[in-house]
C-alpha cells in the first residue's frame, strides 16, 4: 500500500517550491536575451500582459486539478475524466507528462553539472590548483558525466525525504538564497562601466518591434513555459496544497513571483553582458544577435568575471551559486512527477522510488553526454518543443472540456467561497476553455 500522501504546511512553502519550479536556468540566460532582441521593454510590456492573460489561466487549471484529486497526473486526470475514451486519453496525457519531463530533466541535469563545475572552479583559483581549474571548465565527456551524477544525486536526495521534509524543507531555503545573490549582483553589476547600456537595452522600448508577430509569438511562449506548465509538475505541487488555501490567491503570488525574478534576471544578466562587451568579450554571435542560452553562461560571463581581476573569482562564485540553486530548485519539481506517480499507484516506497527513477534518468543523462551531438538537440526540441506544448493543450482540454465546471466551482470555493462572484469566476473558464488552447497552438506551430 502506498505511504500517506504529503501536504504543504505552509503558504510560504508552497509558493517557495512552486516559484522554485518556475525559475530555472531558462529564466535567468533565455528571458533577458529574448528581451534585449525583441525591442526591450515592448517586450516586456507584452510578456507581462500575456503571462497573466495566458500563463496564469493554465497555471491555475493543473492547481485546481491536481488538489481536487489529491493524485499524481495520471490518476488525477483519470478522476475528473467520464467514460472509457476520455479515461484512456487521460491516461496517455498523463504518462506521456512523466515520460517528457523524465527526458527534459535527462538534459536539464547536464547543463545544472556544468554549473556545479563552474560554480568550483573560482574556489579552485583561489586555492592555486590550475589544472583543476582547466579541467573544470573543459568541455569533456569525464567532467560531463561526474558532475551529472553529482547533481543528480542531490536531486534526489532532497526528493527522498518527502514533501514536508525535502521539497517544502529545500526550496524555503533555497529561494530566499537565490533571491538574495541575484539582488546583490545586480547591485554590483550596475556599478561597472557599460552596464547602463545594457539596463537601455533591456528597459528602453522599441515600439516599431511591437507590431512584429515575432515578438507576440516569443512573449507568448515565454510566458507560458516560463511557469513549467504542460508536464504535471504544477499539477502534482497542487495536489499537495491544503484545501483551505484560497487558489486563485496562490496562483496569482507564484505568477508574480515568476514574472518578477525573470524581470530581475534581465537586469543581471543584460547588464553583465553589455559590461563583458566593455571589456573587448564579444557578446554576439554569427548571426549578430545576442548570444544566449549555455553559450551565454559558460562562455561570455566567464570570460567577464576573468576581466574583473581578484573581485571576480567571488562574483563567479556567487553567480554559479545562484545558477547552481536555480537548476535544483526546478529539477527536484521534475523528479516528483515520475516518483509520486510510483509511490501512488504502484505503492513503491518514496525513498527506493526516488533512487530507482533518478537512478534511470541519470543513466539517460549519460547516454546523452556519451552521444552528445547526435542526441542532445534531438531529446530538447521533441521535448520542449514538441511535447511540452501539445501537453499544456492537453491540460487546457481537460480542465475547460472534460471536467464538468460544477466540480471545478465546488473546488475553487473550498478555500474561497465568494469566488462565483469575483472577477476570476466570470473571466477564467472562459480564458481556459477557449483563449489559452489557441493561443497554446499559436506557439506551437510558429
Amino acid at each position: 500500500m502506498a505511504a500517506p500522501r504529503g501536504e504543504f504546511t505552509s503558504r510560504f512553502g508552497f509558493l517557495m517550491a512552486a516559484s522554485g519550479s518556475a525559475v530555472g536556468l531558462g529564466n535567468i540566460w533565455g528571458f533577458p536575451t529574448n528581451a534585449a532582441s525583441n525591442g526591450g521593454a515592448a517586450f516586456l510590456f507584452t510578456y507581462l500582459i500575456l503571462a497573466f492573460a495566458l500563463a496564469y489561466p493554465a497555471l491555475m487549471a493543473e492547481l485546481i486539478i491536481g488538489r481536487y484529486a489529491r493524485a499524481n497526473a495520471v490518476t488525477a486526470l483519470r478522476t475528473i475524466s467520464s467514460g472509457n475514451k476520455t479515461r484512456l486519453a487521460a491516461l496517455l496525457v498523463g504518462f506521456t507528462g512523466i515520460v517528457t519531463v523524465s527526458f527534459i530533466l535527462s538534459f536539464y541535469g547536464i547543463v545544472s553539472g556544468w554549473m556545479i563545475a563552474f560554480f568550483f572552479d573560482p574556489i579552485a583559483r583561489l586555492l592555486g590548483a590550475s589544472q583543476l581549474s582547466a579541467w573544470l571548465t573543459a568541455d569533456a565527456v569525464m567532467r560531463n558525466s561526474l558532475f551529472v551524477v553529482l547533481f543528480m544525486l542531490l536531486t534526489i536526495y532532497i526528493i527522498s525525504a518527502g514533501v514536508k521534509e525535502g521539497i517544502e524543507k529545500w526550496a524555503s531555503r533555497l529561494m530566499p538564497s537565490l533571491i538574495v545573490i541575484l539582488l546583490l549582483l545586480i547591485v554590483y553589476v550596475l556599478t561597472l562601466p557599460g552596464a547602463m547600456d545594457g539596463l537601455r537595452a533591456y528597459l528602453i522600448p522599441d515600439f516599431s518591434l511591437i507590431a512584429d508577430p515575432s515578438l507576440l509569438v516569443d512573449a507568448m511562449g515565454q510566458a507560458f513555459f516560463s511557469l513549467s506548465l504542460g508536464v504535471g509538475t504544477m499539477l502534482i505541487y497542487g495536489s499537495y496544497i491544503s484545501s483551505k488555501e484560497n487558489l486563485p490567491t496562490i496562483g496569482s503570488l507564484v505568477a508574480l513571483l515568476d514574472v518578477g525574478i525573470a524581470v530581475l534576471a534581465g537586469m543581471l544578466i543584460l547588464p553583465a553582458m553589455y559590461v563583458a562587451l566593455a571589456n573587448g568579450v564579444e557578446i554576439y554571435d554569427d548571426a549578430g544577435g545576442l548570444i544566449a542560452g549555455p553559450g551565454l553562461i559558460v562562455s561570455v560571463l566567464p570570460s567577464l568575471f576573468t576581466t574583473m581581476g581578484a573581485i571576480g573569482v567571488f562574483v563567479a562564485i556567487a553567480f554559479f551559486a545562484l545558477m547552481t540553486i536555480a537548476s535544483l530548485t526546478s529539477s527536484i519539481s521534475m523528479l516528483e512527477v515520475p516518483v509520486a506517480y510510483a509511490v501512488e499507484h504502484h505503492g513503491l516506497e518514496r525513498r527506493r522510488a526516488a533512487i530507482l527513477i533518478g537512478s534511470i534518468i541519470t543513466v539517460i543523462s549519460l547516454i546523452i553526454v556519451f552521444n552528445f551531438d547526435p542526441l542532445f538537440d534531438l531529446v530538447v526540441t521533441v521535448t520542449t518543443e514538441v511535447s511540452q506544448p501539445l501537453l499544456g493543450f492537453a491540460f487546457c482540454i481537460f480542465a475547460a472540456w472534460i471536467w464538468q465546471r460544477s466540480e471545478v466551482l465546488e473546488e475553487i470555493k473550498q478555500g474561497c467561497p465568494e469566488v462565483e462572484s469575483g472577477i476570476f469566476w466570470k473571466i477564467w473558464p472562459f480564458y481556459v476553455k477557449f483563449i489559452c488552447p489557441v493561443a497554446i497552438l499559436v506557439v506551437y506551430f510558429q
